[in-house]
């Protein structure tokens, strides 16, 4: 009895969709987290009587024939990148990005990682780091008499000096954007890696055509809606809920058969 299997295959899609949820809902006050989306595919059809094919000598044709499903599987978990809020902090080295783009960090074994999670710090070098101590790319580092940091909006980062008039530039923080941003590998502890799919990264200017602005003491709160994500929460319990009874009316259906005399 295939709907056995076919309710199953369902129960185990609704699965990944509540965990999917759940996710988003345990991420709810992540910094600059993208909620993700659950998609599904419809497996192989078996065909009995192939639509399209002739049903007699005159050539007339079978209008919609006969297909059986196999069930339902995940096909992608998407990433949604709709821009979150901004709250203001007043930290001088929180950083949103307002728009497109993202932060360029180095990793401890030299490769590369981006973020949007402008939560950042100075290490004891001056240097502008993630609360991990990963390296932003970009800036040099702050000196240690700097009394105050100013990074504009096209991503300058200043450096007030006592006794000096006007503010040390100590660098330029840029931003990296990608063709496909679903490409992106999640590493977790707020980071992507650049993928094939995703493509090469394009670096540019913060302001600049096609990227986002820097706001200072701000960051960028998640995206994720909990009235939506509770909502689709009931939605896949009840699907569940309806994959199970279908597994229930089939054993059902199988002990009717083997009662039989």
């Amino acid at each position: 009895m295939r709907a056995l299997s076919i309710a199953a295959t369902g129960m185990l899609s609704q699965q990944l969709n509540v965990e999917t949820i759940s996710n988003n809902i345990a991420n709810l006050n992540t910094t600059a987290f993208k909620r993700r989306r659950a998609e599904f595919q419809d497996l192989l059809y078996q065909n009995f009587r192939r639509v399209g094919s002739t049903s007699s000598d005159a050539g007339t044709i079978v209008p919609a024939g006969v297909q059986i499903g196999a069930g339902v599987r995940a096909a992608a978990i998407y990433r949604i990148h709709e821009q979150g809020n901004i709250t203001i902090t007043d930290n001088k080295l929180d950083l949103a990005i307002n728009g497109k783009g993202y932060f360029q960090v180095t990793l401890p074994n030299g490769d590369l990682a981006y973020t949007r999670a402008g939560a950042l710090q100075l290490n004891q070098d001056g240097n502008i780091v993630t609360p991990d101590g990963y390296l932003l790319n970009g800036p040099g580092a702050v000196p240690q008499d700097a009394t105050d940091i100013t990074v504009n909006s096209s991503g300058e980062v200043l450096a007030t000096i006592d006794g000096q008039v006007q503010p040390q530039n100590v660098g330029q923080i840029t931003l990296h954007t990608f063709a496909n941003e679903n490409g992106l590998e999640a590493l977790g502890d707020n980071l992507y890696a650049e993928t094939p799919a995703s493509a090469a990264n394009v670096e540019g200017v913060p302001g600049a055509a096609g990227f986002g602005k820097i706001i200072q003491g701000a960051l960028e709160t998640s995206n994720v809606n909990v009235v939506s994500e509770i909502t689709d929460l009931i939605t896949a319990q009840r699907a569940y809920e309806m994959n199970s009874k279908v597994i229930q009316a089939s054993d059902q259906m199988l002990q009717t058969v083997s009662n039989l005399r």
